[in-house]
């Protein structure tokens, strides 16, 4: 099956629960909007409340099953945080089927030589301790599904390392190989499949600041690329761990 086209049934994501980080922009919301489309109750993460509050407002007013908000700012969360964040979910949804790592930092476009201290550590920690850190806490709610779903977000340059990338390209790469060893300590041991999407270029803020000379109507949506994520979030790849797969 062609990941890029799966179509999938409207009841993909019944009684699912599934949270989804960076929820209030971009692949975040999109991806936040289209699960509960298809029937999960979405647990919106991210730092700007607001914006969570406006996704949770369109999630509702499209029929979707009410949604949890819980604003977190990645940055400056300790273990602590992460350790309340599983108390509180497992209080209100009893357990997780599918955690998507969506947020990220961009930070400098600048070679090594010139590259900060204070925006690489930034970068690492949104990028690669946040997400170490809340898979972690998080694990023990996603064993309780009977097909748990993590997905982490890649990229291309967290593949080939490219000029001026720094600090992002490094992290995805991280995440990469984050992504694999999780999904080897998990398969045959556990109901969690673990895989990375790499959006490609996509219409987002990111990467506006990343391009700010290319025209944003030559880039593909949020929207387009969902197939993909639908095909990993529900039933369709169960079985299929450990991947990294291109959404377009």
């Amino acid at each position: 099956m062609n990941h890029m086209q799966y179509q999938a049934p409207d009841n993909l994501l019944d009684g699912r629960v599934i949270a989804v980080t960076g929820a209030g922009d971009g692949i975040g919301a999109e991806a936040a909007r289209t699960f509960a489309a298809h029937g999960a109750t979405v647990i919106l993460i991210g730092r700007t409340v607001p914006k969570l509050e406006e996704v949770y407002d369109q999630i509702e007013k499209a029929g979707g099953a009410q949604p949890g908000i819980y604003p977190i700012s990645l940055d400056g969360a300790v273990e602590k945080d992460y350790r309340d964040m599983h108390d509180r979910l497992e209080e209100v949804f009893g357990q997780l089927d599918g955690l998507l790592h969506n947020a990220g930092k961009l930070g400098q476009r600048t070679p090594i030589a010139n590259y900060t201290l204070a925006s690489w550590q930034k970068v690492m920690q949104v990028n690669v301790t946040a997400e170490f850190l809340m898979t972690k806490a998080l694990l023990p709610l996603l064993e309780k599904s009977d097909s748990a779903s993590i997905i982490f977000t890649s990229s291309g340059v967290g593949k080939v390392g490219k000029p001026y990338w720094g600090a992002y390209a490094v992290s995805k790469f991280a995440i990469e190989g984050l992504s694999q060893v999780l999904a080897h300590e998990l398969e045959g041991t556990s109901n969690i499949r673990v895989n990375c999407i790499n959006p490609g270029a996509t219409r987002t803020r990111m990467r506006a600041t990343a391009f700010p000379a290319e025209d944003p109507a030559t880039v593909t949506t949020p929207a387009a690329i969902m197939p993909t994520y639908l095909y990993l979030m529900g039933s369709a790849s169960e079985g299929i761990t450990g991947q990294s797969l291109d959404a377009q």
